[in-house]
Order: structure tokens, then C-alpha cells, then sequence
């Protein structure tokens, strides 16, 4: 995958990402629309860079024939990408929702559980659609 579609892959998976959370953030939470706004902007980039970094990584690991990975692998690709992730995120919720950290431990735990699944179906979905579309070339 080139930089060019990597950084595509990227924007694509957090674009859809905000309208998914932001939505349910103002259906279901009470906290102010424009800090969880805020906030899951601001997690999203961060998550934008971890997301380049730690894919070219396990790329360079367990090598670019992204098609060939099975259910195992890319279920171990996203709990990878989560842990790494939680661990910048959890004083930004913080500090951001006004929470102590049992109580953002545990709406990050839900998030994670919520971004393992959509990473795997997000990656999966793409990698098919980009091998229809011959994709490869950009």
C-alpha cells in the first residue's frame, strides 16, 4: 500500500468513525455535543497518526499481502492498534469529560470493544473493494 492510499485508508476509516460515534454520543450520552465533539476530533487525529505508524509496522512484521490474513491476524491487529491507542487516550477523556479513571477505563473499554469490530470489518471491507476496484495503483 502506498503512503498516498495509506493515508486514504486513514481518513476514510476515521470519517466514518466520527459520524458513527458523534451520533451516538448526542443520541445516548448527556455531556455537551460540542465537547464530546471536540473530543472525538481531537481523538481522531491522534488515532489517524497511531493508525500510519502502527500499520506500517505490523505490515513490515507480517507482510503486505493484506488479503491473505485470516480472522486470527486481524483480530490481533486491532486489539494491538487499541492497547497502544488506550493508553494515549485515557488522560485526554480524562480531563476532557471531567471523569476519574475507573469511569473513562470503562467508556474506553466499550470504545475499544467498538473499534476492535469496526477495524475488523472496516479493513476487511476495504482490502475486497480495493482488490475489485484495482485499487492498488494509487
Amino acid at each position: 500500500m502506498s503512503i498516498k492510499e495509506r493515508i486514504i485508508h486513514s481518513i476514510l476509516f476515521e470519517l466514518i468513525a466520527l459520524i458513527i460515534l458523534i451520533s451516538f454520543s448526542k443520541a445516548f450520552t448527556e455531556h455537551n455535543p460540542a465537547t464530546v465533539s471536540g473530543l472525538a476530533v481531537s481523538l481522531s487525529l491522534t488515532a489517524m497518526v497511531w493508525n500510519y505508524l502502527y500499520n506500517l509496522g505490523f505490515d513490515k512484521i507480517f507482510g503486505a499481502q493484506r488479503l491473505s490474513r485470516g480472522v486470527l491476524k486481524r483480530l490481533a491487529h486491532g486489539v494491538g492498534f487499541e492497547i497502544g491507542l488506550l493508553t494515549v487516550s485515557m488522560p485526554m477523556i480524562m480531563w476532557a469529560l471531567d471523569r476519574d479513571f475507573i469511569s473513562v477505563f470503562i467508556i474506553n473499554i466499550g470504545l475499544s470493544l467498538f473499534f476492535v469490530a469496526y477495524a475488523v470489518i472496516y479493513n476487511w471491507s476495504y482490502d475486497n473493494i480495493r482488490r475489485n476496484l484495482k485499487f492498488a495503483s494509487i
